[in-house]
């Protein structure tokens, strides 16, 4: 084909048998789609999150729940254990109910984004990109990297979020009927290797001599709406040490961090600080700050270290004595450890 007459998908599809990045959950072109199990996992996985982030961690869960009748039988704490420090914990929890939801229901995910819609955790995004990649539906999936291909690719000069039903319709248009989930996953590569939030590198890109944005300057697209500032919260974490073990809790079932193993502390929260006492009276000594970011909050975490032995007043019924050298397996959520390696320099 003449390529001046190529189309968009045309266009970025041939880039994408020359360019696509290897990963571990994907099937090269050409070549059959992959296991539903492997695409539904690595989206969930890269949701906030990257893909150098995630490639270990889909490793290692593959290896230890090859399949999704694995996973359903799992126990949810080791799976929680398993996702610590890949954050959004509600999205492990929504794994399992998925995993158990499908195996009830036959064993096999539905193929329509409709029907994928209806399982726990897949939203709209998740559902589009199963359809797509995994069953080769014409389905419209857009991510941050989508979104910010075809703001640019329209010069659309809009804030991101008043823009979004505009761009889905345009990538539901582009979408073709033949290939779609590798069209998805170019457009995903794309906006990741070329059109990037800065400097992107428009002089290679299959899609310049179509994009609206570049005599415009592209990285003024998206139009993102004005930074809202973090509200800043604090709270205590305490630290008991016994010879080689740290005493450990299991947060509550509901709210942040939910049922995860961690230090005790004071109760912070979302909506504010936390006032709560700590577990044992006397003998405490300040051990530092954490630091941490959560999405809607910043939290300044104080290190609180124990230097009593009144450790028989602690309930065993409320936690468990974890061994220090096997606290990477229990599973703390990132700011716990922190929180821990803070600690343990302090030891050391």
């Amino acid at each position: 084909m003449d390529a001046s007459a190529q189309t968009i998908p045309d266009r970025l599809l041939d880039w994408y048998d020359a360019s696509h990045r290897s990963l571990p959950w994907r099937s090269p072109p050409g070549h059959p789609a992959p296991d539903p199990y492997r695409v539904w996992l690595s989206e969930v996985m890269l949701q906030q999150t990257t893909v150098a982030a995630v490639v270990p961690y889909f490793t290692k869960f593959t290896a230890r729940w090859p399949t999704l009748q694995a996973l359903a039988v799992a126990d949810e704490a080791e799976v929680m254990a398993a996702w610590a420090g890949l954050g959004y914990y509600s999205r492990a929890r929504n794994l399992v109910a998925c995993a158990r939801a499908v195996a009830r229901s036959g064993g096999t995910f539905p193929q329509s984004e409709s029907e994928l819609r209806k399982l726990p955790g897949l939203g709209a995004y998740t559902a589009a990109a199963i359809a797509a990649i995994a069953f080769g539906q014409r389905a419209a999936v857009v991510d941050a990297n989508v979104e910010r291909v075809v703001t640019r690719l329209d010069a659309i000069d809009l804030e991101v979020t008043r823009a979004r039903a505009n761009i889905r319709a345009r990538v539901a248009e582009l979408t073709p009927a033949d290939r779609p989930g590798d069209f998805a996953q170019a457009m995903m590569d794309l906006g990741a290797t070329l059109c990037t939030p800065r400097a992107p590198r428009c002089t290679i890109c299959p899609l310049s001599g179509q994009c609206r944005a570049r005599p415009l300057g592209p990285e003024r697209f998206p139009v993102k709406p004005p930074k809202t500032a973090k509200p800043q919260r604090k709270g205590r974490a305490f630290w008991i040490a016994r010879r080689d073990r740290v005493w450990l809790v299991q947060r509550p079932a509901k709210g942040m961090l939910a049922a995860m193993r961690a230090l005790p502390d004071d109760g912070w929260n979302a909506r504010g600080d936390g006032n709560g006492n700590a577990p044992l009276a006397g003998a405490w000594q300040p051990g530092g700050v954490v630091r941490h970011s959560f999405t809607h909050f910043d939290l300044d975490l104080q290190l609180m270290l124990y230097s009593g032995s009144d450790w028989a007043r602690l309930d065993e019924q409320q936690g468990e004595w974890w061994p220090l050298d096997r606290l990477d397996e229990a599973g703390l959520p990132t700011l716990f450890a922190k929180a821990a390696r803070l600690a343990r320099a302090g030891r050391e």
